[in-house]
């Protein structure tokens, strides 16, 4: 079903611009080296939770968002190949100082387990963040085959979950320690993609009311996942 790596940056507001310059510039290089997709996402809707949230994920401080990224691949050998093809691509030098702090960046590579595939032009996304019981694979990928169809009747275009194949420790921030991830459990990342903000904001409204809903809980950590809202700057499908 393909592989790919999920990204959650602080991004200062002033910087947006130069960050999708960046994005657009790097693109080619990860496109040549095998990459299918790329897609950044700027925050529009990052709440605050009590326990976790996107932005203690990353450490953000004022007057920063959060981007929402992944870069889709065939498998988990052509991303791995890519990395060490890339590192030694003259393009992949910077012209300044990077638009944000990438040692407060967290990343990760993940098995995808469910694709419902391309379902159109999208300007929302929901992107999510989670732990699971590592002897809980199939009862996550059976919720999100599950759930997946209940969004995809109320509006949704595509969602996609994927299992953690490669998460690597940080020094100051990870995607475990953003979700308290503890020992025998994975982290999980996914993405819903709707038409737009309108359009996701009624089916959430919707699906609140639906009995179905409540037939077949979630198996990952509620109180430690972290959401949130976001609108594509950059996407090689359509840039």
């Amino acid at each position: 079903m393909g592989y790919f790596q999920g990204f959650v940056i602080p991004v200062k507001h002033g910087n947006k611009a130069a960050y999708r310059d960046m994005a657009a510039k790097a693109a080619p290089v990860f496109t040549e080296a095998g990459a299918t997709r790329i897609v950044e996402c700027w925050e529009e809707d990052v709440p605050d939770g009590e326990v976790t949230d996107m932005r203690r994920a990353v450490k953000a401080q004022d007057g920063e968002a959060i981007v929402f990224s992944w870069i889709l691949w065939p498998d988990k050998a052509t991303c791995d190949a890519a990395h060490a093809r890339m590192m030694a691509d003259e393009r992949m030098k910077p012209d300044g100082p990077l638009p944000f702090e990438g040692d407060r960046m967290i990343y990760a590579g993940f098995d995808a387990v469910l694709d419902s595939g391309d379902g159109g032009r999208f300007t929302f996304v929901d992107g999510m963040v989670a732990s699971v019981a590592d002897d809980k694979r199939d009862a996550f990928v059976e919720h999100a085959r599950y759930s997946a169809a209940l969004f995809r009747e109320k509006g949704a275009l595509r969602l996609v979950d994927g299992w953690g194949a490669d998460v690597p420790d940080g020094k100051l921030t990870d995607f475990k320690g953003a979700v308290q991830a503890g020992a025998g459990e994975t982290v999980v990342f996914g993405w819903i993609e709707w038409p737009d903000k309108a359009a996701r904001d009624a089916a959430w409204g919707a699906l609140m009311q639906d009995a179905r809903m409540r037939e077949h809980p979630p198996v990952w950590n509620g109180p430690l996942a972290i959401f949130g809202g976001f609108a594509p700057i950059f996407d090689t499908a359509s840039d």
